[in-house]
C-alpha cells in the first residue's frame, strides 16, 4: 500500500478547507477568513464559512510602524518582529477557528500574506545584480508550528524572481472568479494603497489590465492620526472630509507626482505614499493655514481623482466601462464612494459585497485561493498585472505537524 504524503492528501481532497490571513499597507490588523474551496484555476468554486477582523494592539502596531521608517528600524527589530508577527497571525487563525466552531483537524491549509515592511517594485543595481525586492513579516514556521496546519505564504517573492513587480496579486482572483461574458468590469480595491483589475468582457489572461492607482486610505489615515494626536486612526464614514473644502492648489500639486502618469504595469506602497508624503501635505497645510477638515477633504479628493484619472488614462481610451466594484476599507468612507459616483457618472459603482464576499475580506480570500493554487501546483501570477516574464507558482510552504 502506497502511503500518501500530507501534501498529496490535501491535493486529492474534493473540498479543501482553508484559512486566509491578510494584513495590508494600513497595518490596522489582520483580516481572516475560513473558506471551502473546490477545484483550482478557472474551475475554482468557493464557499465562505467565517470571517474575522483582529486589530493590532496599539503597542504592537507602534512597533510595526517603527519598521517602516529607516530612521527607527533596525536589523534586530526586523528579525524579532518577524517571529512576533508570526505568533500574532497564528493567534488570529486559532481565534477564527474557535469562533466558528472548527478545530485544527478540520482545516487543511493556511494562506498568509504577512505584513509588508518594504517593497521595491523598480529594479536597483547592487554589486552587479539588478533586481526588485520585497519583504513581508510573519514567520511561516511559527504559524505552522502553533496551529499544526500546513502554511503557505511569501506569495510576492517568486513573481519578483521571475522579473515581476510582485503586485498586484488580486488580479488572479478577479480573473478566475469574476469574469463576465458581456460586461467590462473594474475591480477596485481601496486599502492603504488603491489598486484595480480591469476585465474586459470574456477576458483572457492577455486582456487583463491591473496596477496600483496610488494612495487609498493611507494618506487620510496618516493625517487623521497626526491632527488628532494619535486618537483617531481613520476618517470614520468620511465624516471629516465631508465637513471640509478641497484646496485646489494642494490637490493640483499632489497630482503632479510622476507616479500617476506612469504606464502600467506598476506598483507602489508606503515607500512613496507614506510618512514623508504625509509630512509634505502637513507642511503645505501649515504654510497656507488650512483647516484640519480641509486637509482631510483634499487627501480624500486625491484618492478619488487618482482612481478616476487612472481609468481615463489607461482604460477608457480603448474600452467602455460597464461596472466598477469597490472593495477594501474605502467602501466604508461615504465621501470616497460619493466622490467616485459623481466622478464616474454613467458607470455603475457598486460595493463588492454584492458578489457574495465581504469587501474587507476579499484579500484574505485571495490568500486562501493562492494557497490552494500552490498545493495544486498551478501558476497564479498574472504577467499582464505584474510584468513578470513568465507564469510561476506563487508561495512557499511550511508543513504542519504530523
Amino acid at each position: 500500500m502506497i502511503r500518501l504524503s500530507a501534501l498529496e492528501r490535501i491535493r486529492r481532497k474534493k473540498i479543501r478547507r482553508i484559512i486566509g490571513l491578510m494584513s495590508g499597507t494600513s497595518a490596522d490588523g489582520v483580516s481572516s477568513v475560513l473558506v471551502e474551496v473546490m477545484g483550482y484555476g478557472l474551475k475554482t468554486k468557493l464557499k465562505m464559512i467565517a470571517s474575522g477582523e483582529y486589530s493590532y494592539p496599539k503597542p504592537l502596531r507602534e512597533k510595526i510602524f517603527e519598521l517602516f521608517d529607516p530612521k527607527t528600524s533596525t536589523v534586530e527589530k526586523i528579525c524579532h518582529m518577524n517571529f512576533v508577527l508570526g505568533h500574532f497571525f497564528a493567534d488570529c487563525a486559532l481565534r477564527l477557528m474557535e469562533e466558528s466552531g472548527y478545530s485544527r483537524v478540520d482545516v487543511d491549509l493556511i494562506g498568509t500574506h504577512g505584513q509588508t515592511v518594504y517593497h521595491i517594485p523598480d529594479p536597483v543595481d547592487t554589486c552587479g545584480f539588478r533586481t526588485r525586492s520585497t519583504l513581508q513579516l510573519g514567520e511561516l514556521a511559527v504559524i505552522a508550528e502553533r496551529t499544526g496546519i500546513t502554511t503557505v505564504g511569501d506569495f510576492r517573492k517568486r513573481d519578483i524572481a521571475a522579473g515581476g513587480k510582485g503586485a498586484p496579486l488580486t488580479a488572479y482572483m478577479d480573473f478566475i472568479m469574476h469574469r463576465h461574458p458581456k460586461l467590462n468590469r473594474i475591480f477596485q480595491n481601496i486599502g492603504g494603497i488603491a489598486n484595480l483589475t480591469f476585465l474586459p468582457a470574456d477576458a483572457s489572461p492577455e486582456d487583463i489590465i491591473a496596477f496600483d492607482t496610488g494612495p487609498g486610505n493611507m494618506i487620510i489615515d496618516g493625517l487623521m492620526e497626526y491632527y488628532s494626536n494619535g486618537k483617531l486612526r481613520y476618517d470614520e464614514d468620511g465624516e471629516t472630509a465631508a465637513k471640509g473644502t478641497v484646496d485646489r492648489g494642494l490637490l493640483e500639486e499632489l497630482l503632479r507626482d510622476p507616479y500617476f502618469g506612469e504606464k502600467p504595469p506598476k506598483a507602489t506602497g508606503r515607500e512613496l505614499f507614506g510618512k514623508k508624503y504625509v509630512s509634505k501635505i502637513i507642511g503645505y497645510a501649515k504654510s497656507h493655514n488650512l483647516a484640519f477638515e480641509d486637509v482631510i477633504a483634499t487627501a480624500t479628493a486625491l484618492t478619488v481623482e487618482t482612481i478616476a484619472a487612472a481609468y481615463e488614462r489607461f482604460i477608457m481610451p480603448n474600452y467602455a466601462i460597464d461596472e466598477v466594484y469597490i472593495s477594501g476599507g474605502g467602501v466604508k468612507n461615504r465621501t470616497i464612494m460619493q466622490g467616485l459616483r459623481e466622478r464616474l457618472k454613467g458607470i455603475k459603482v457598486l460595493e463588492y459585497d454584492c458578489l457574495g464576499i465581504p469587501s474587507k475580506a476579499k484579500e484574505a480570500v485571495l490568500m486562501a485561493i493562492l494557497a490552494n493554487e500552490y498545493v495544486m501546483e498551478n501558476p497564479s501570477n498574472m504577467i499582464k498585472a505584474t510584468g513578470a516574464h513568465k507564469n510561476v507558482i506563487l508561495g512557499m510552504l511550511v508543513p504542519g505537524n504530523p
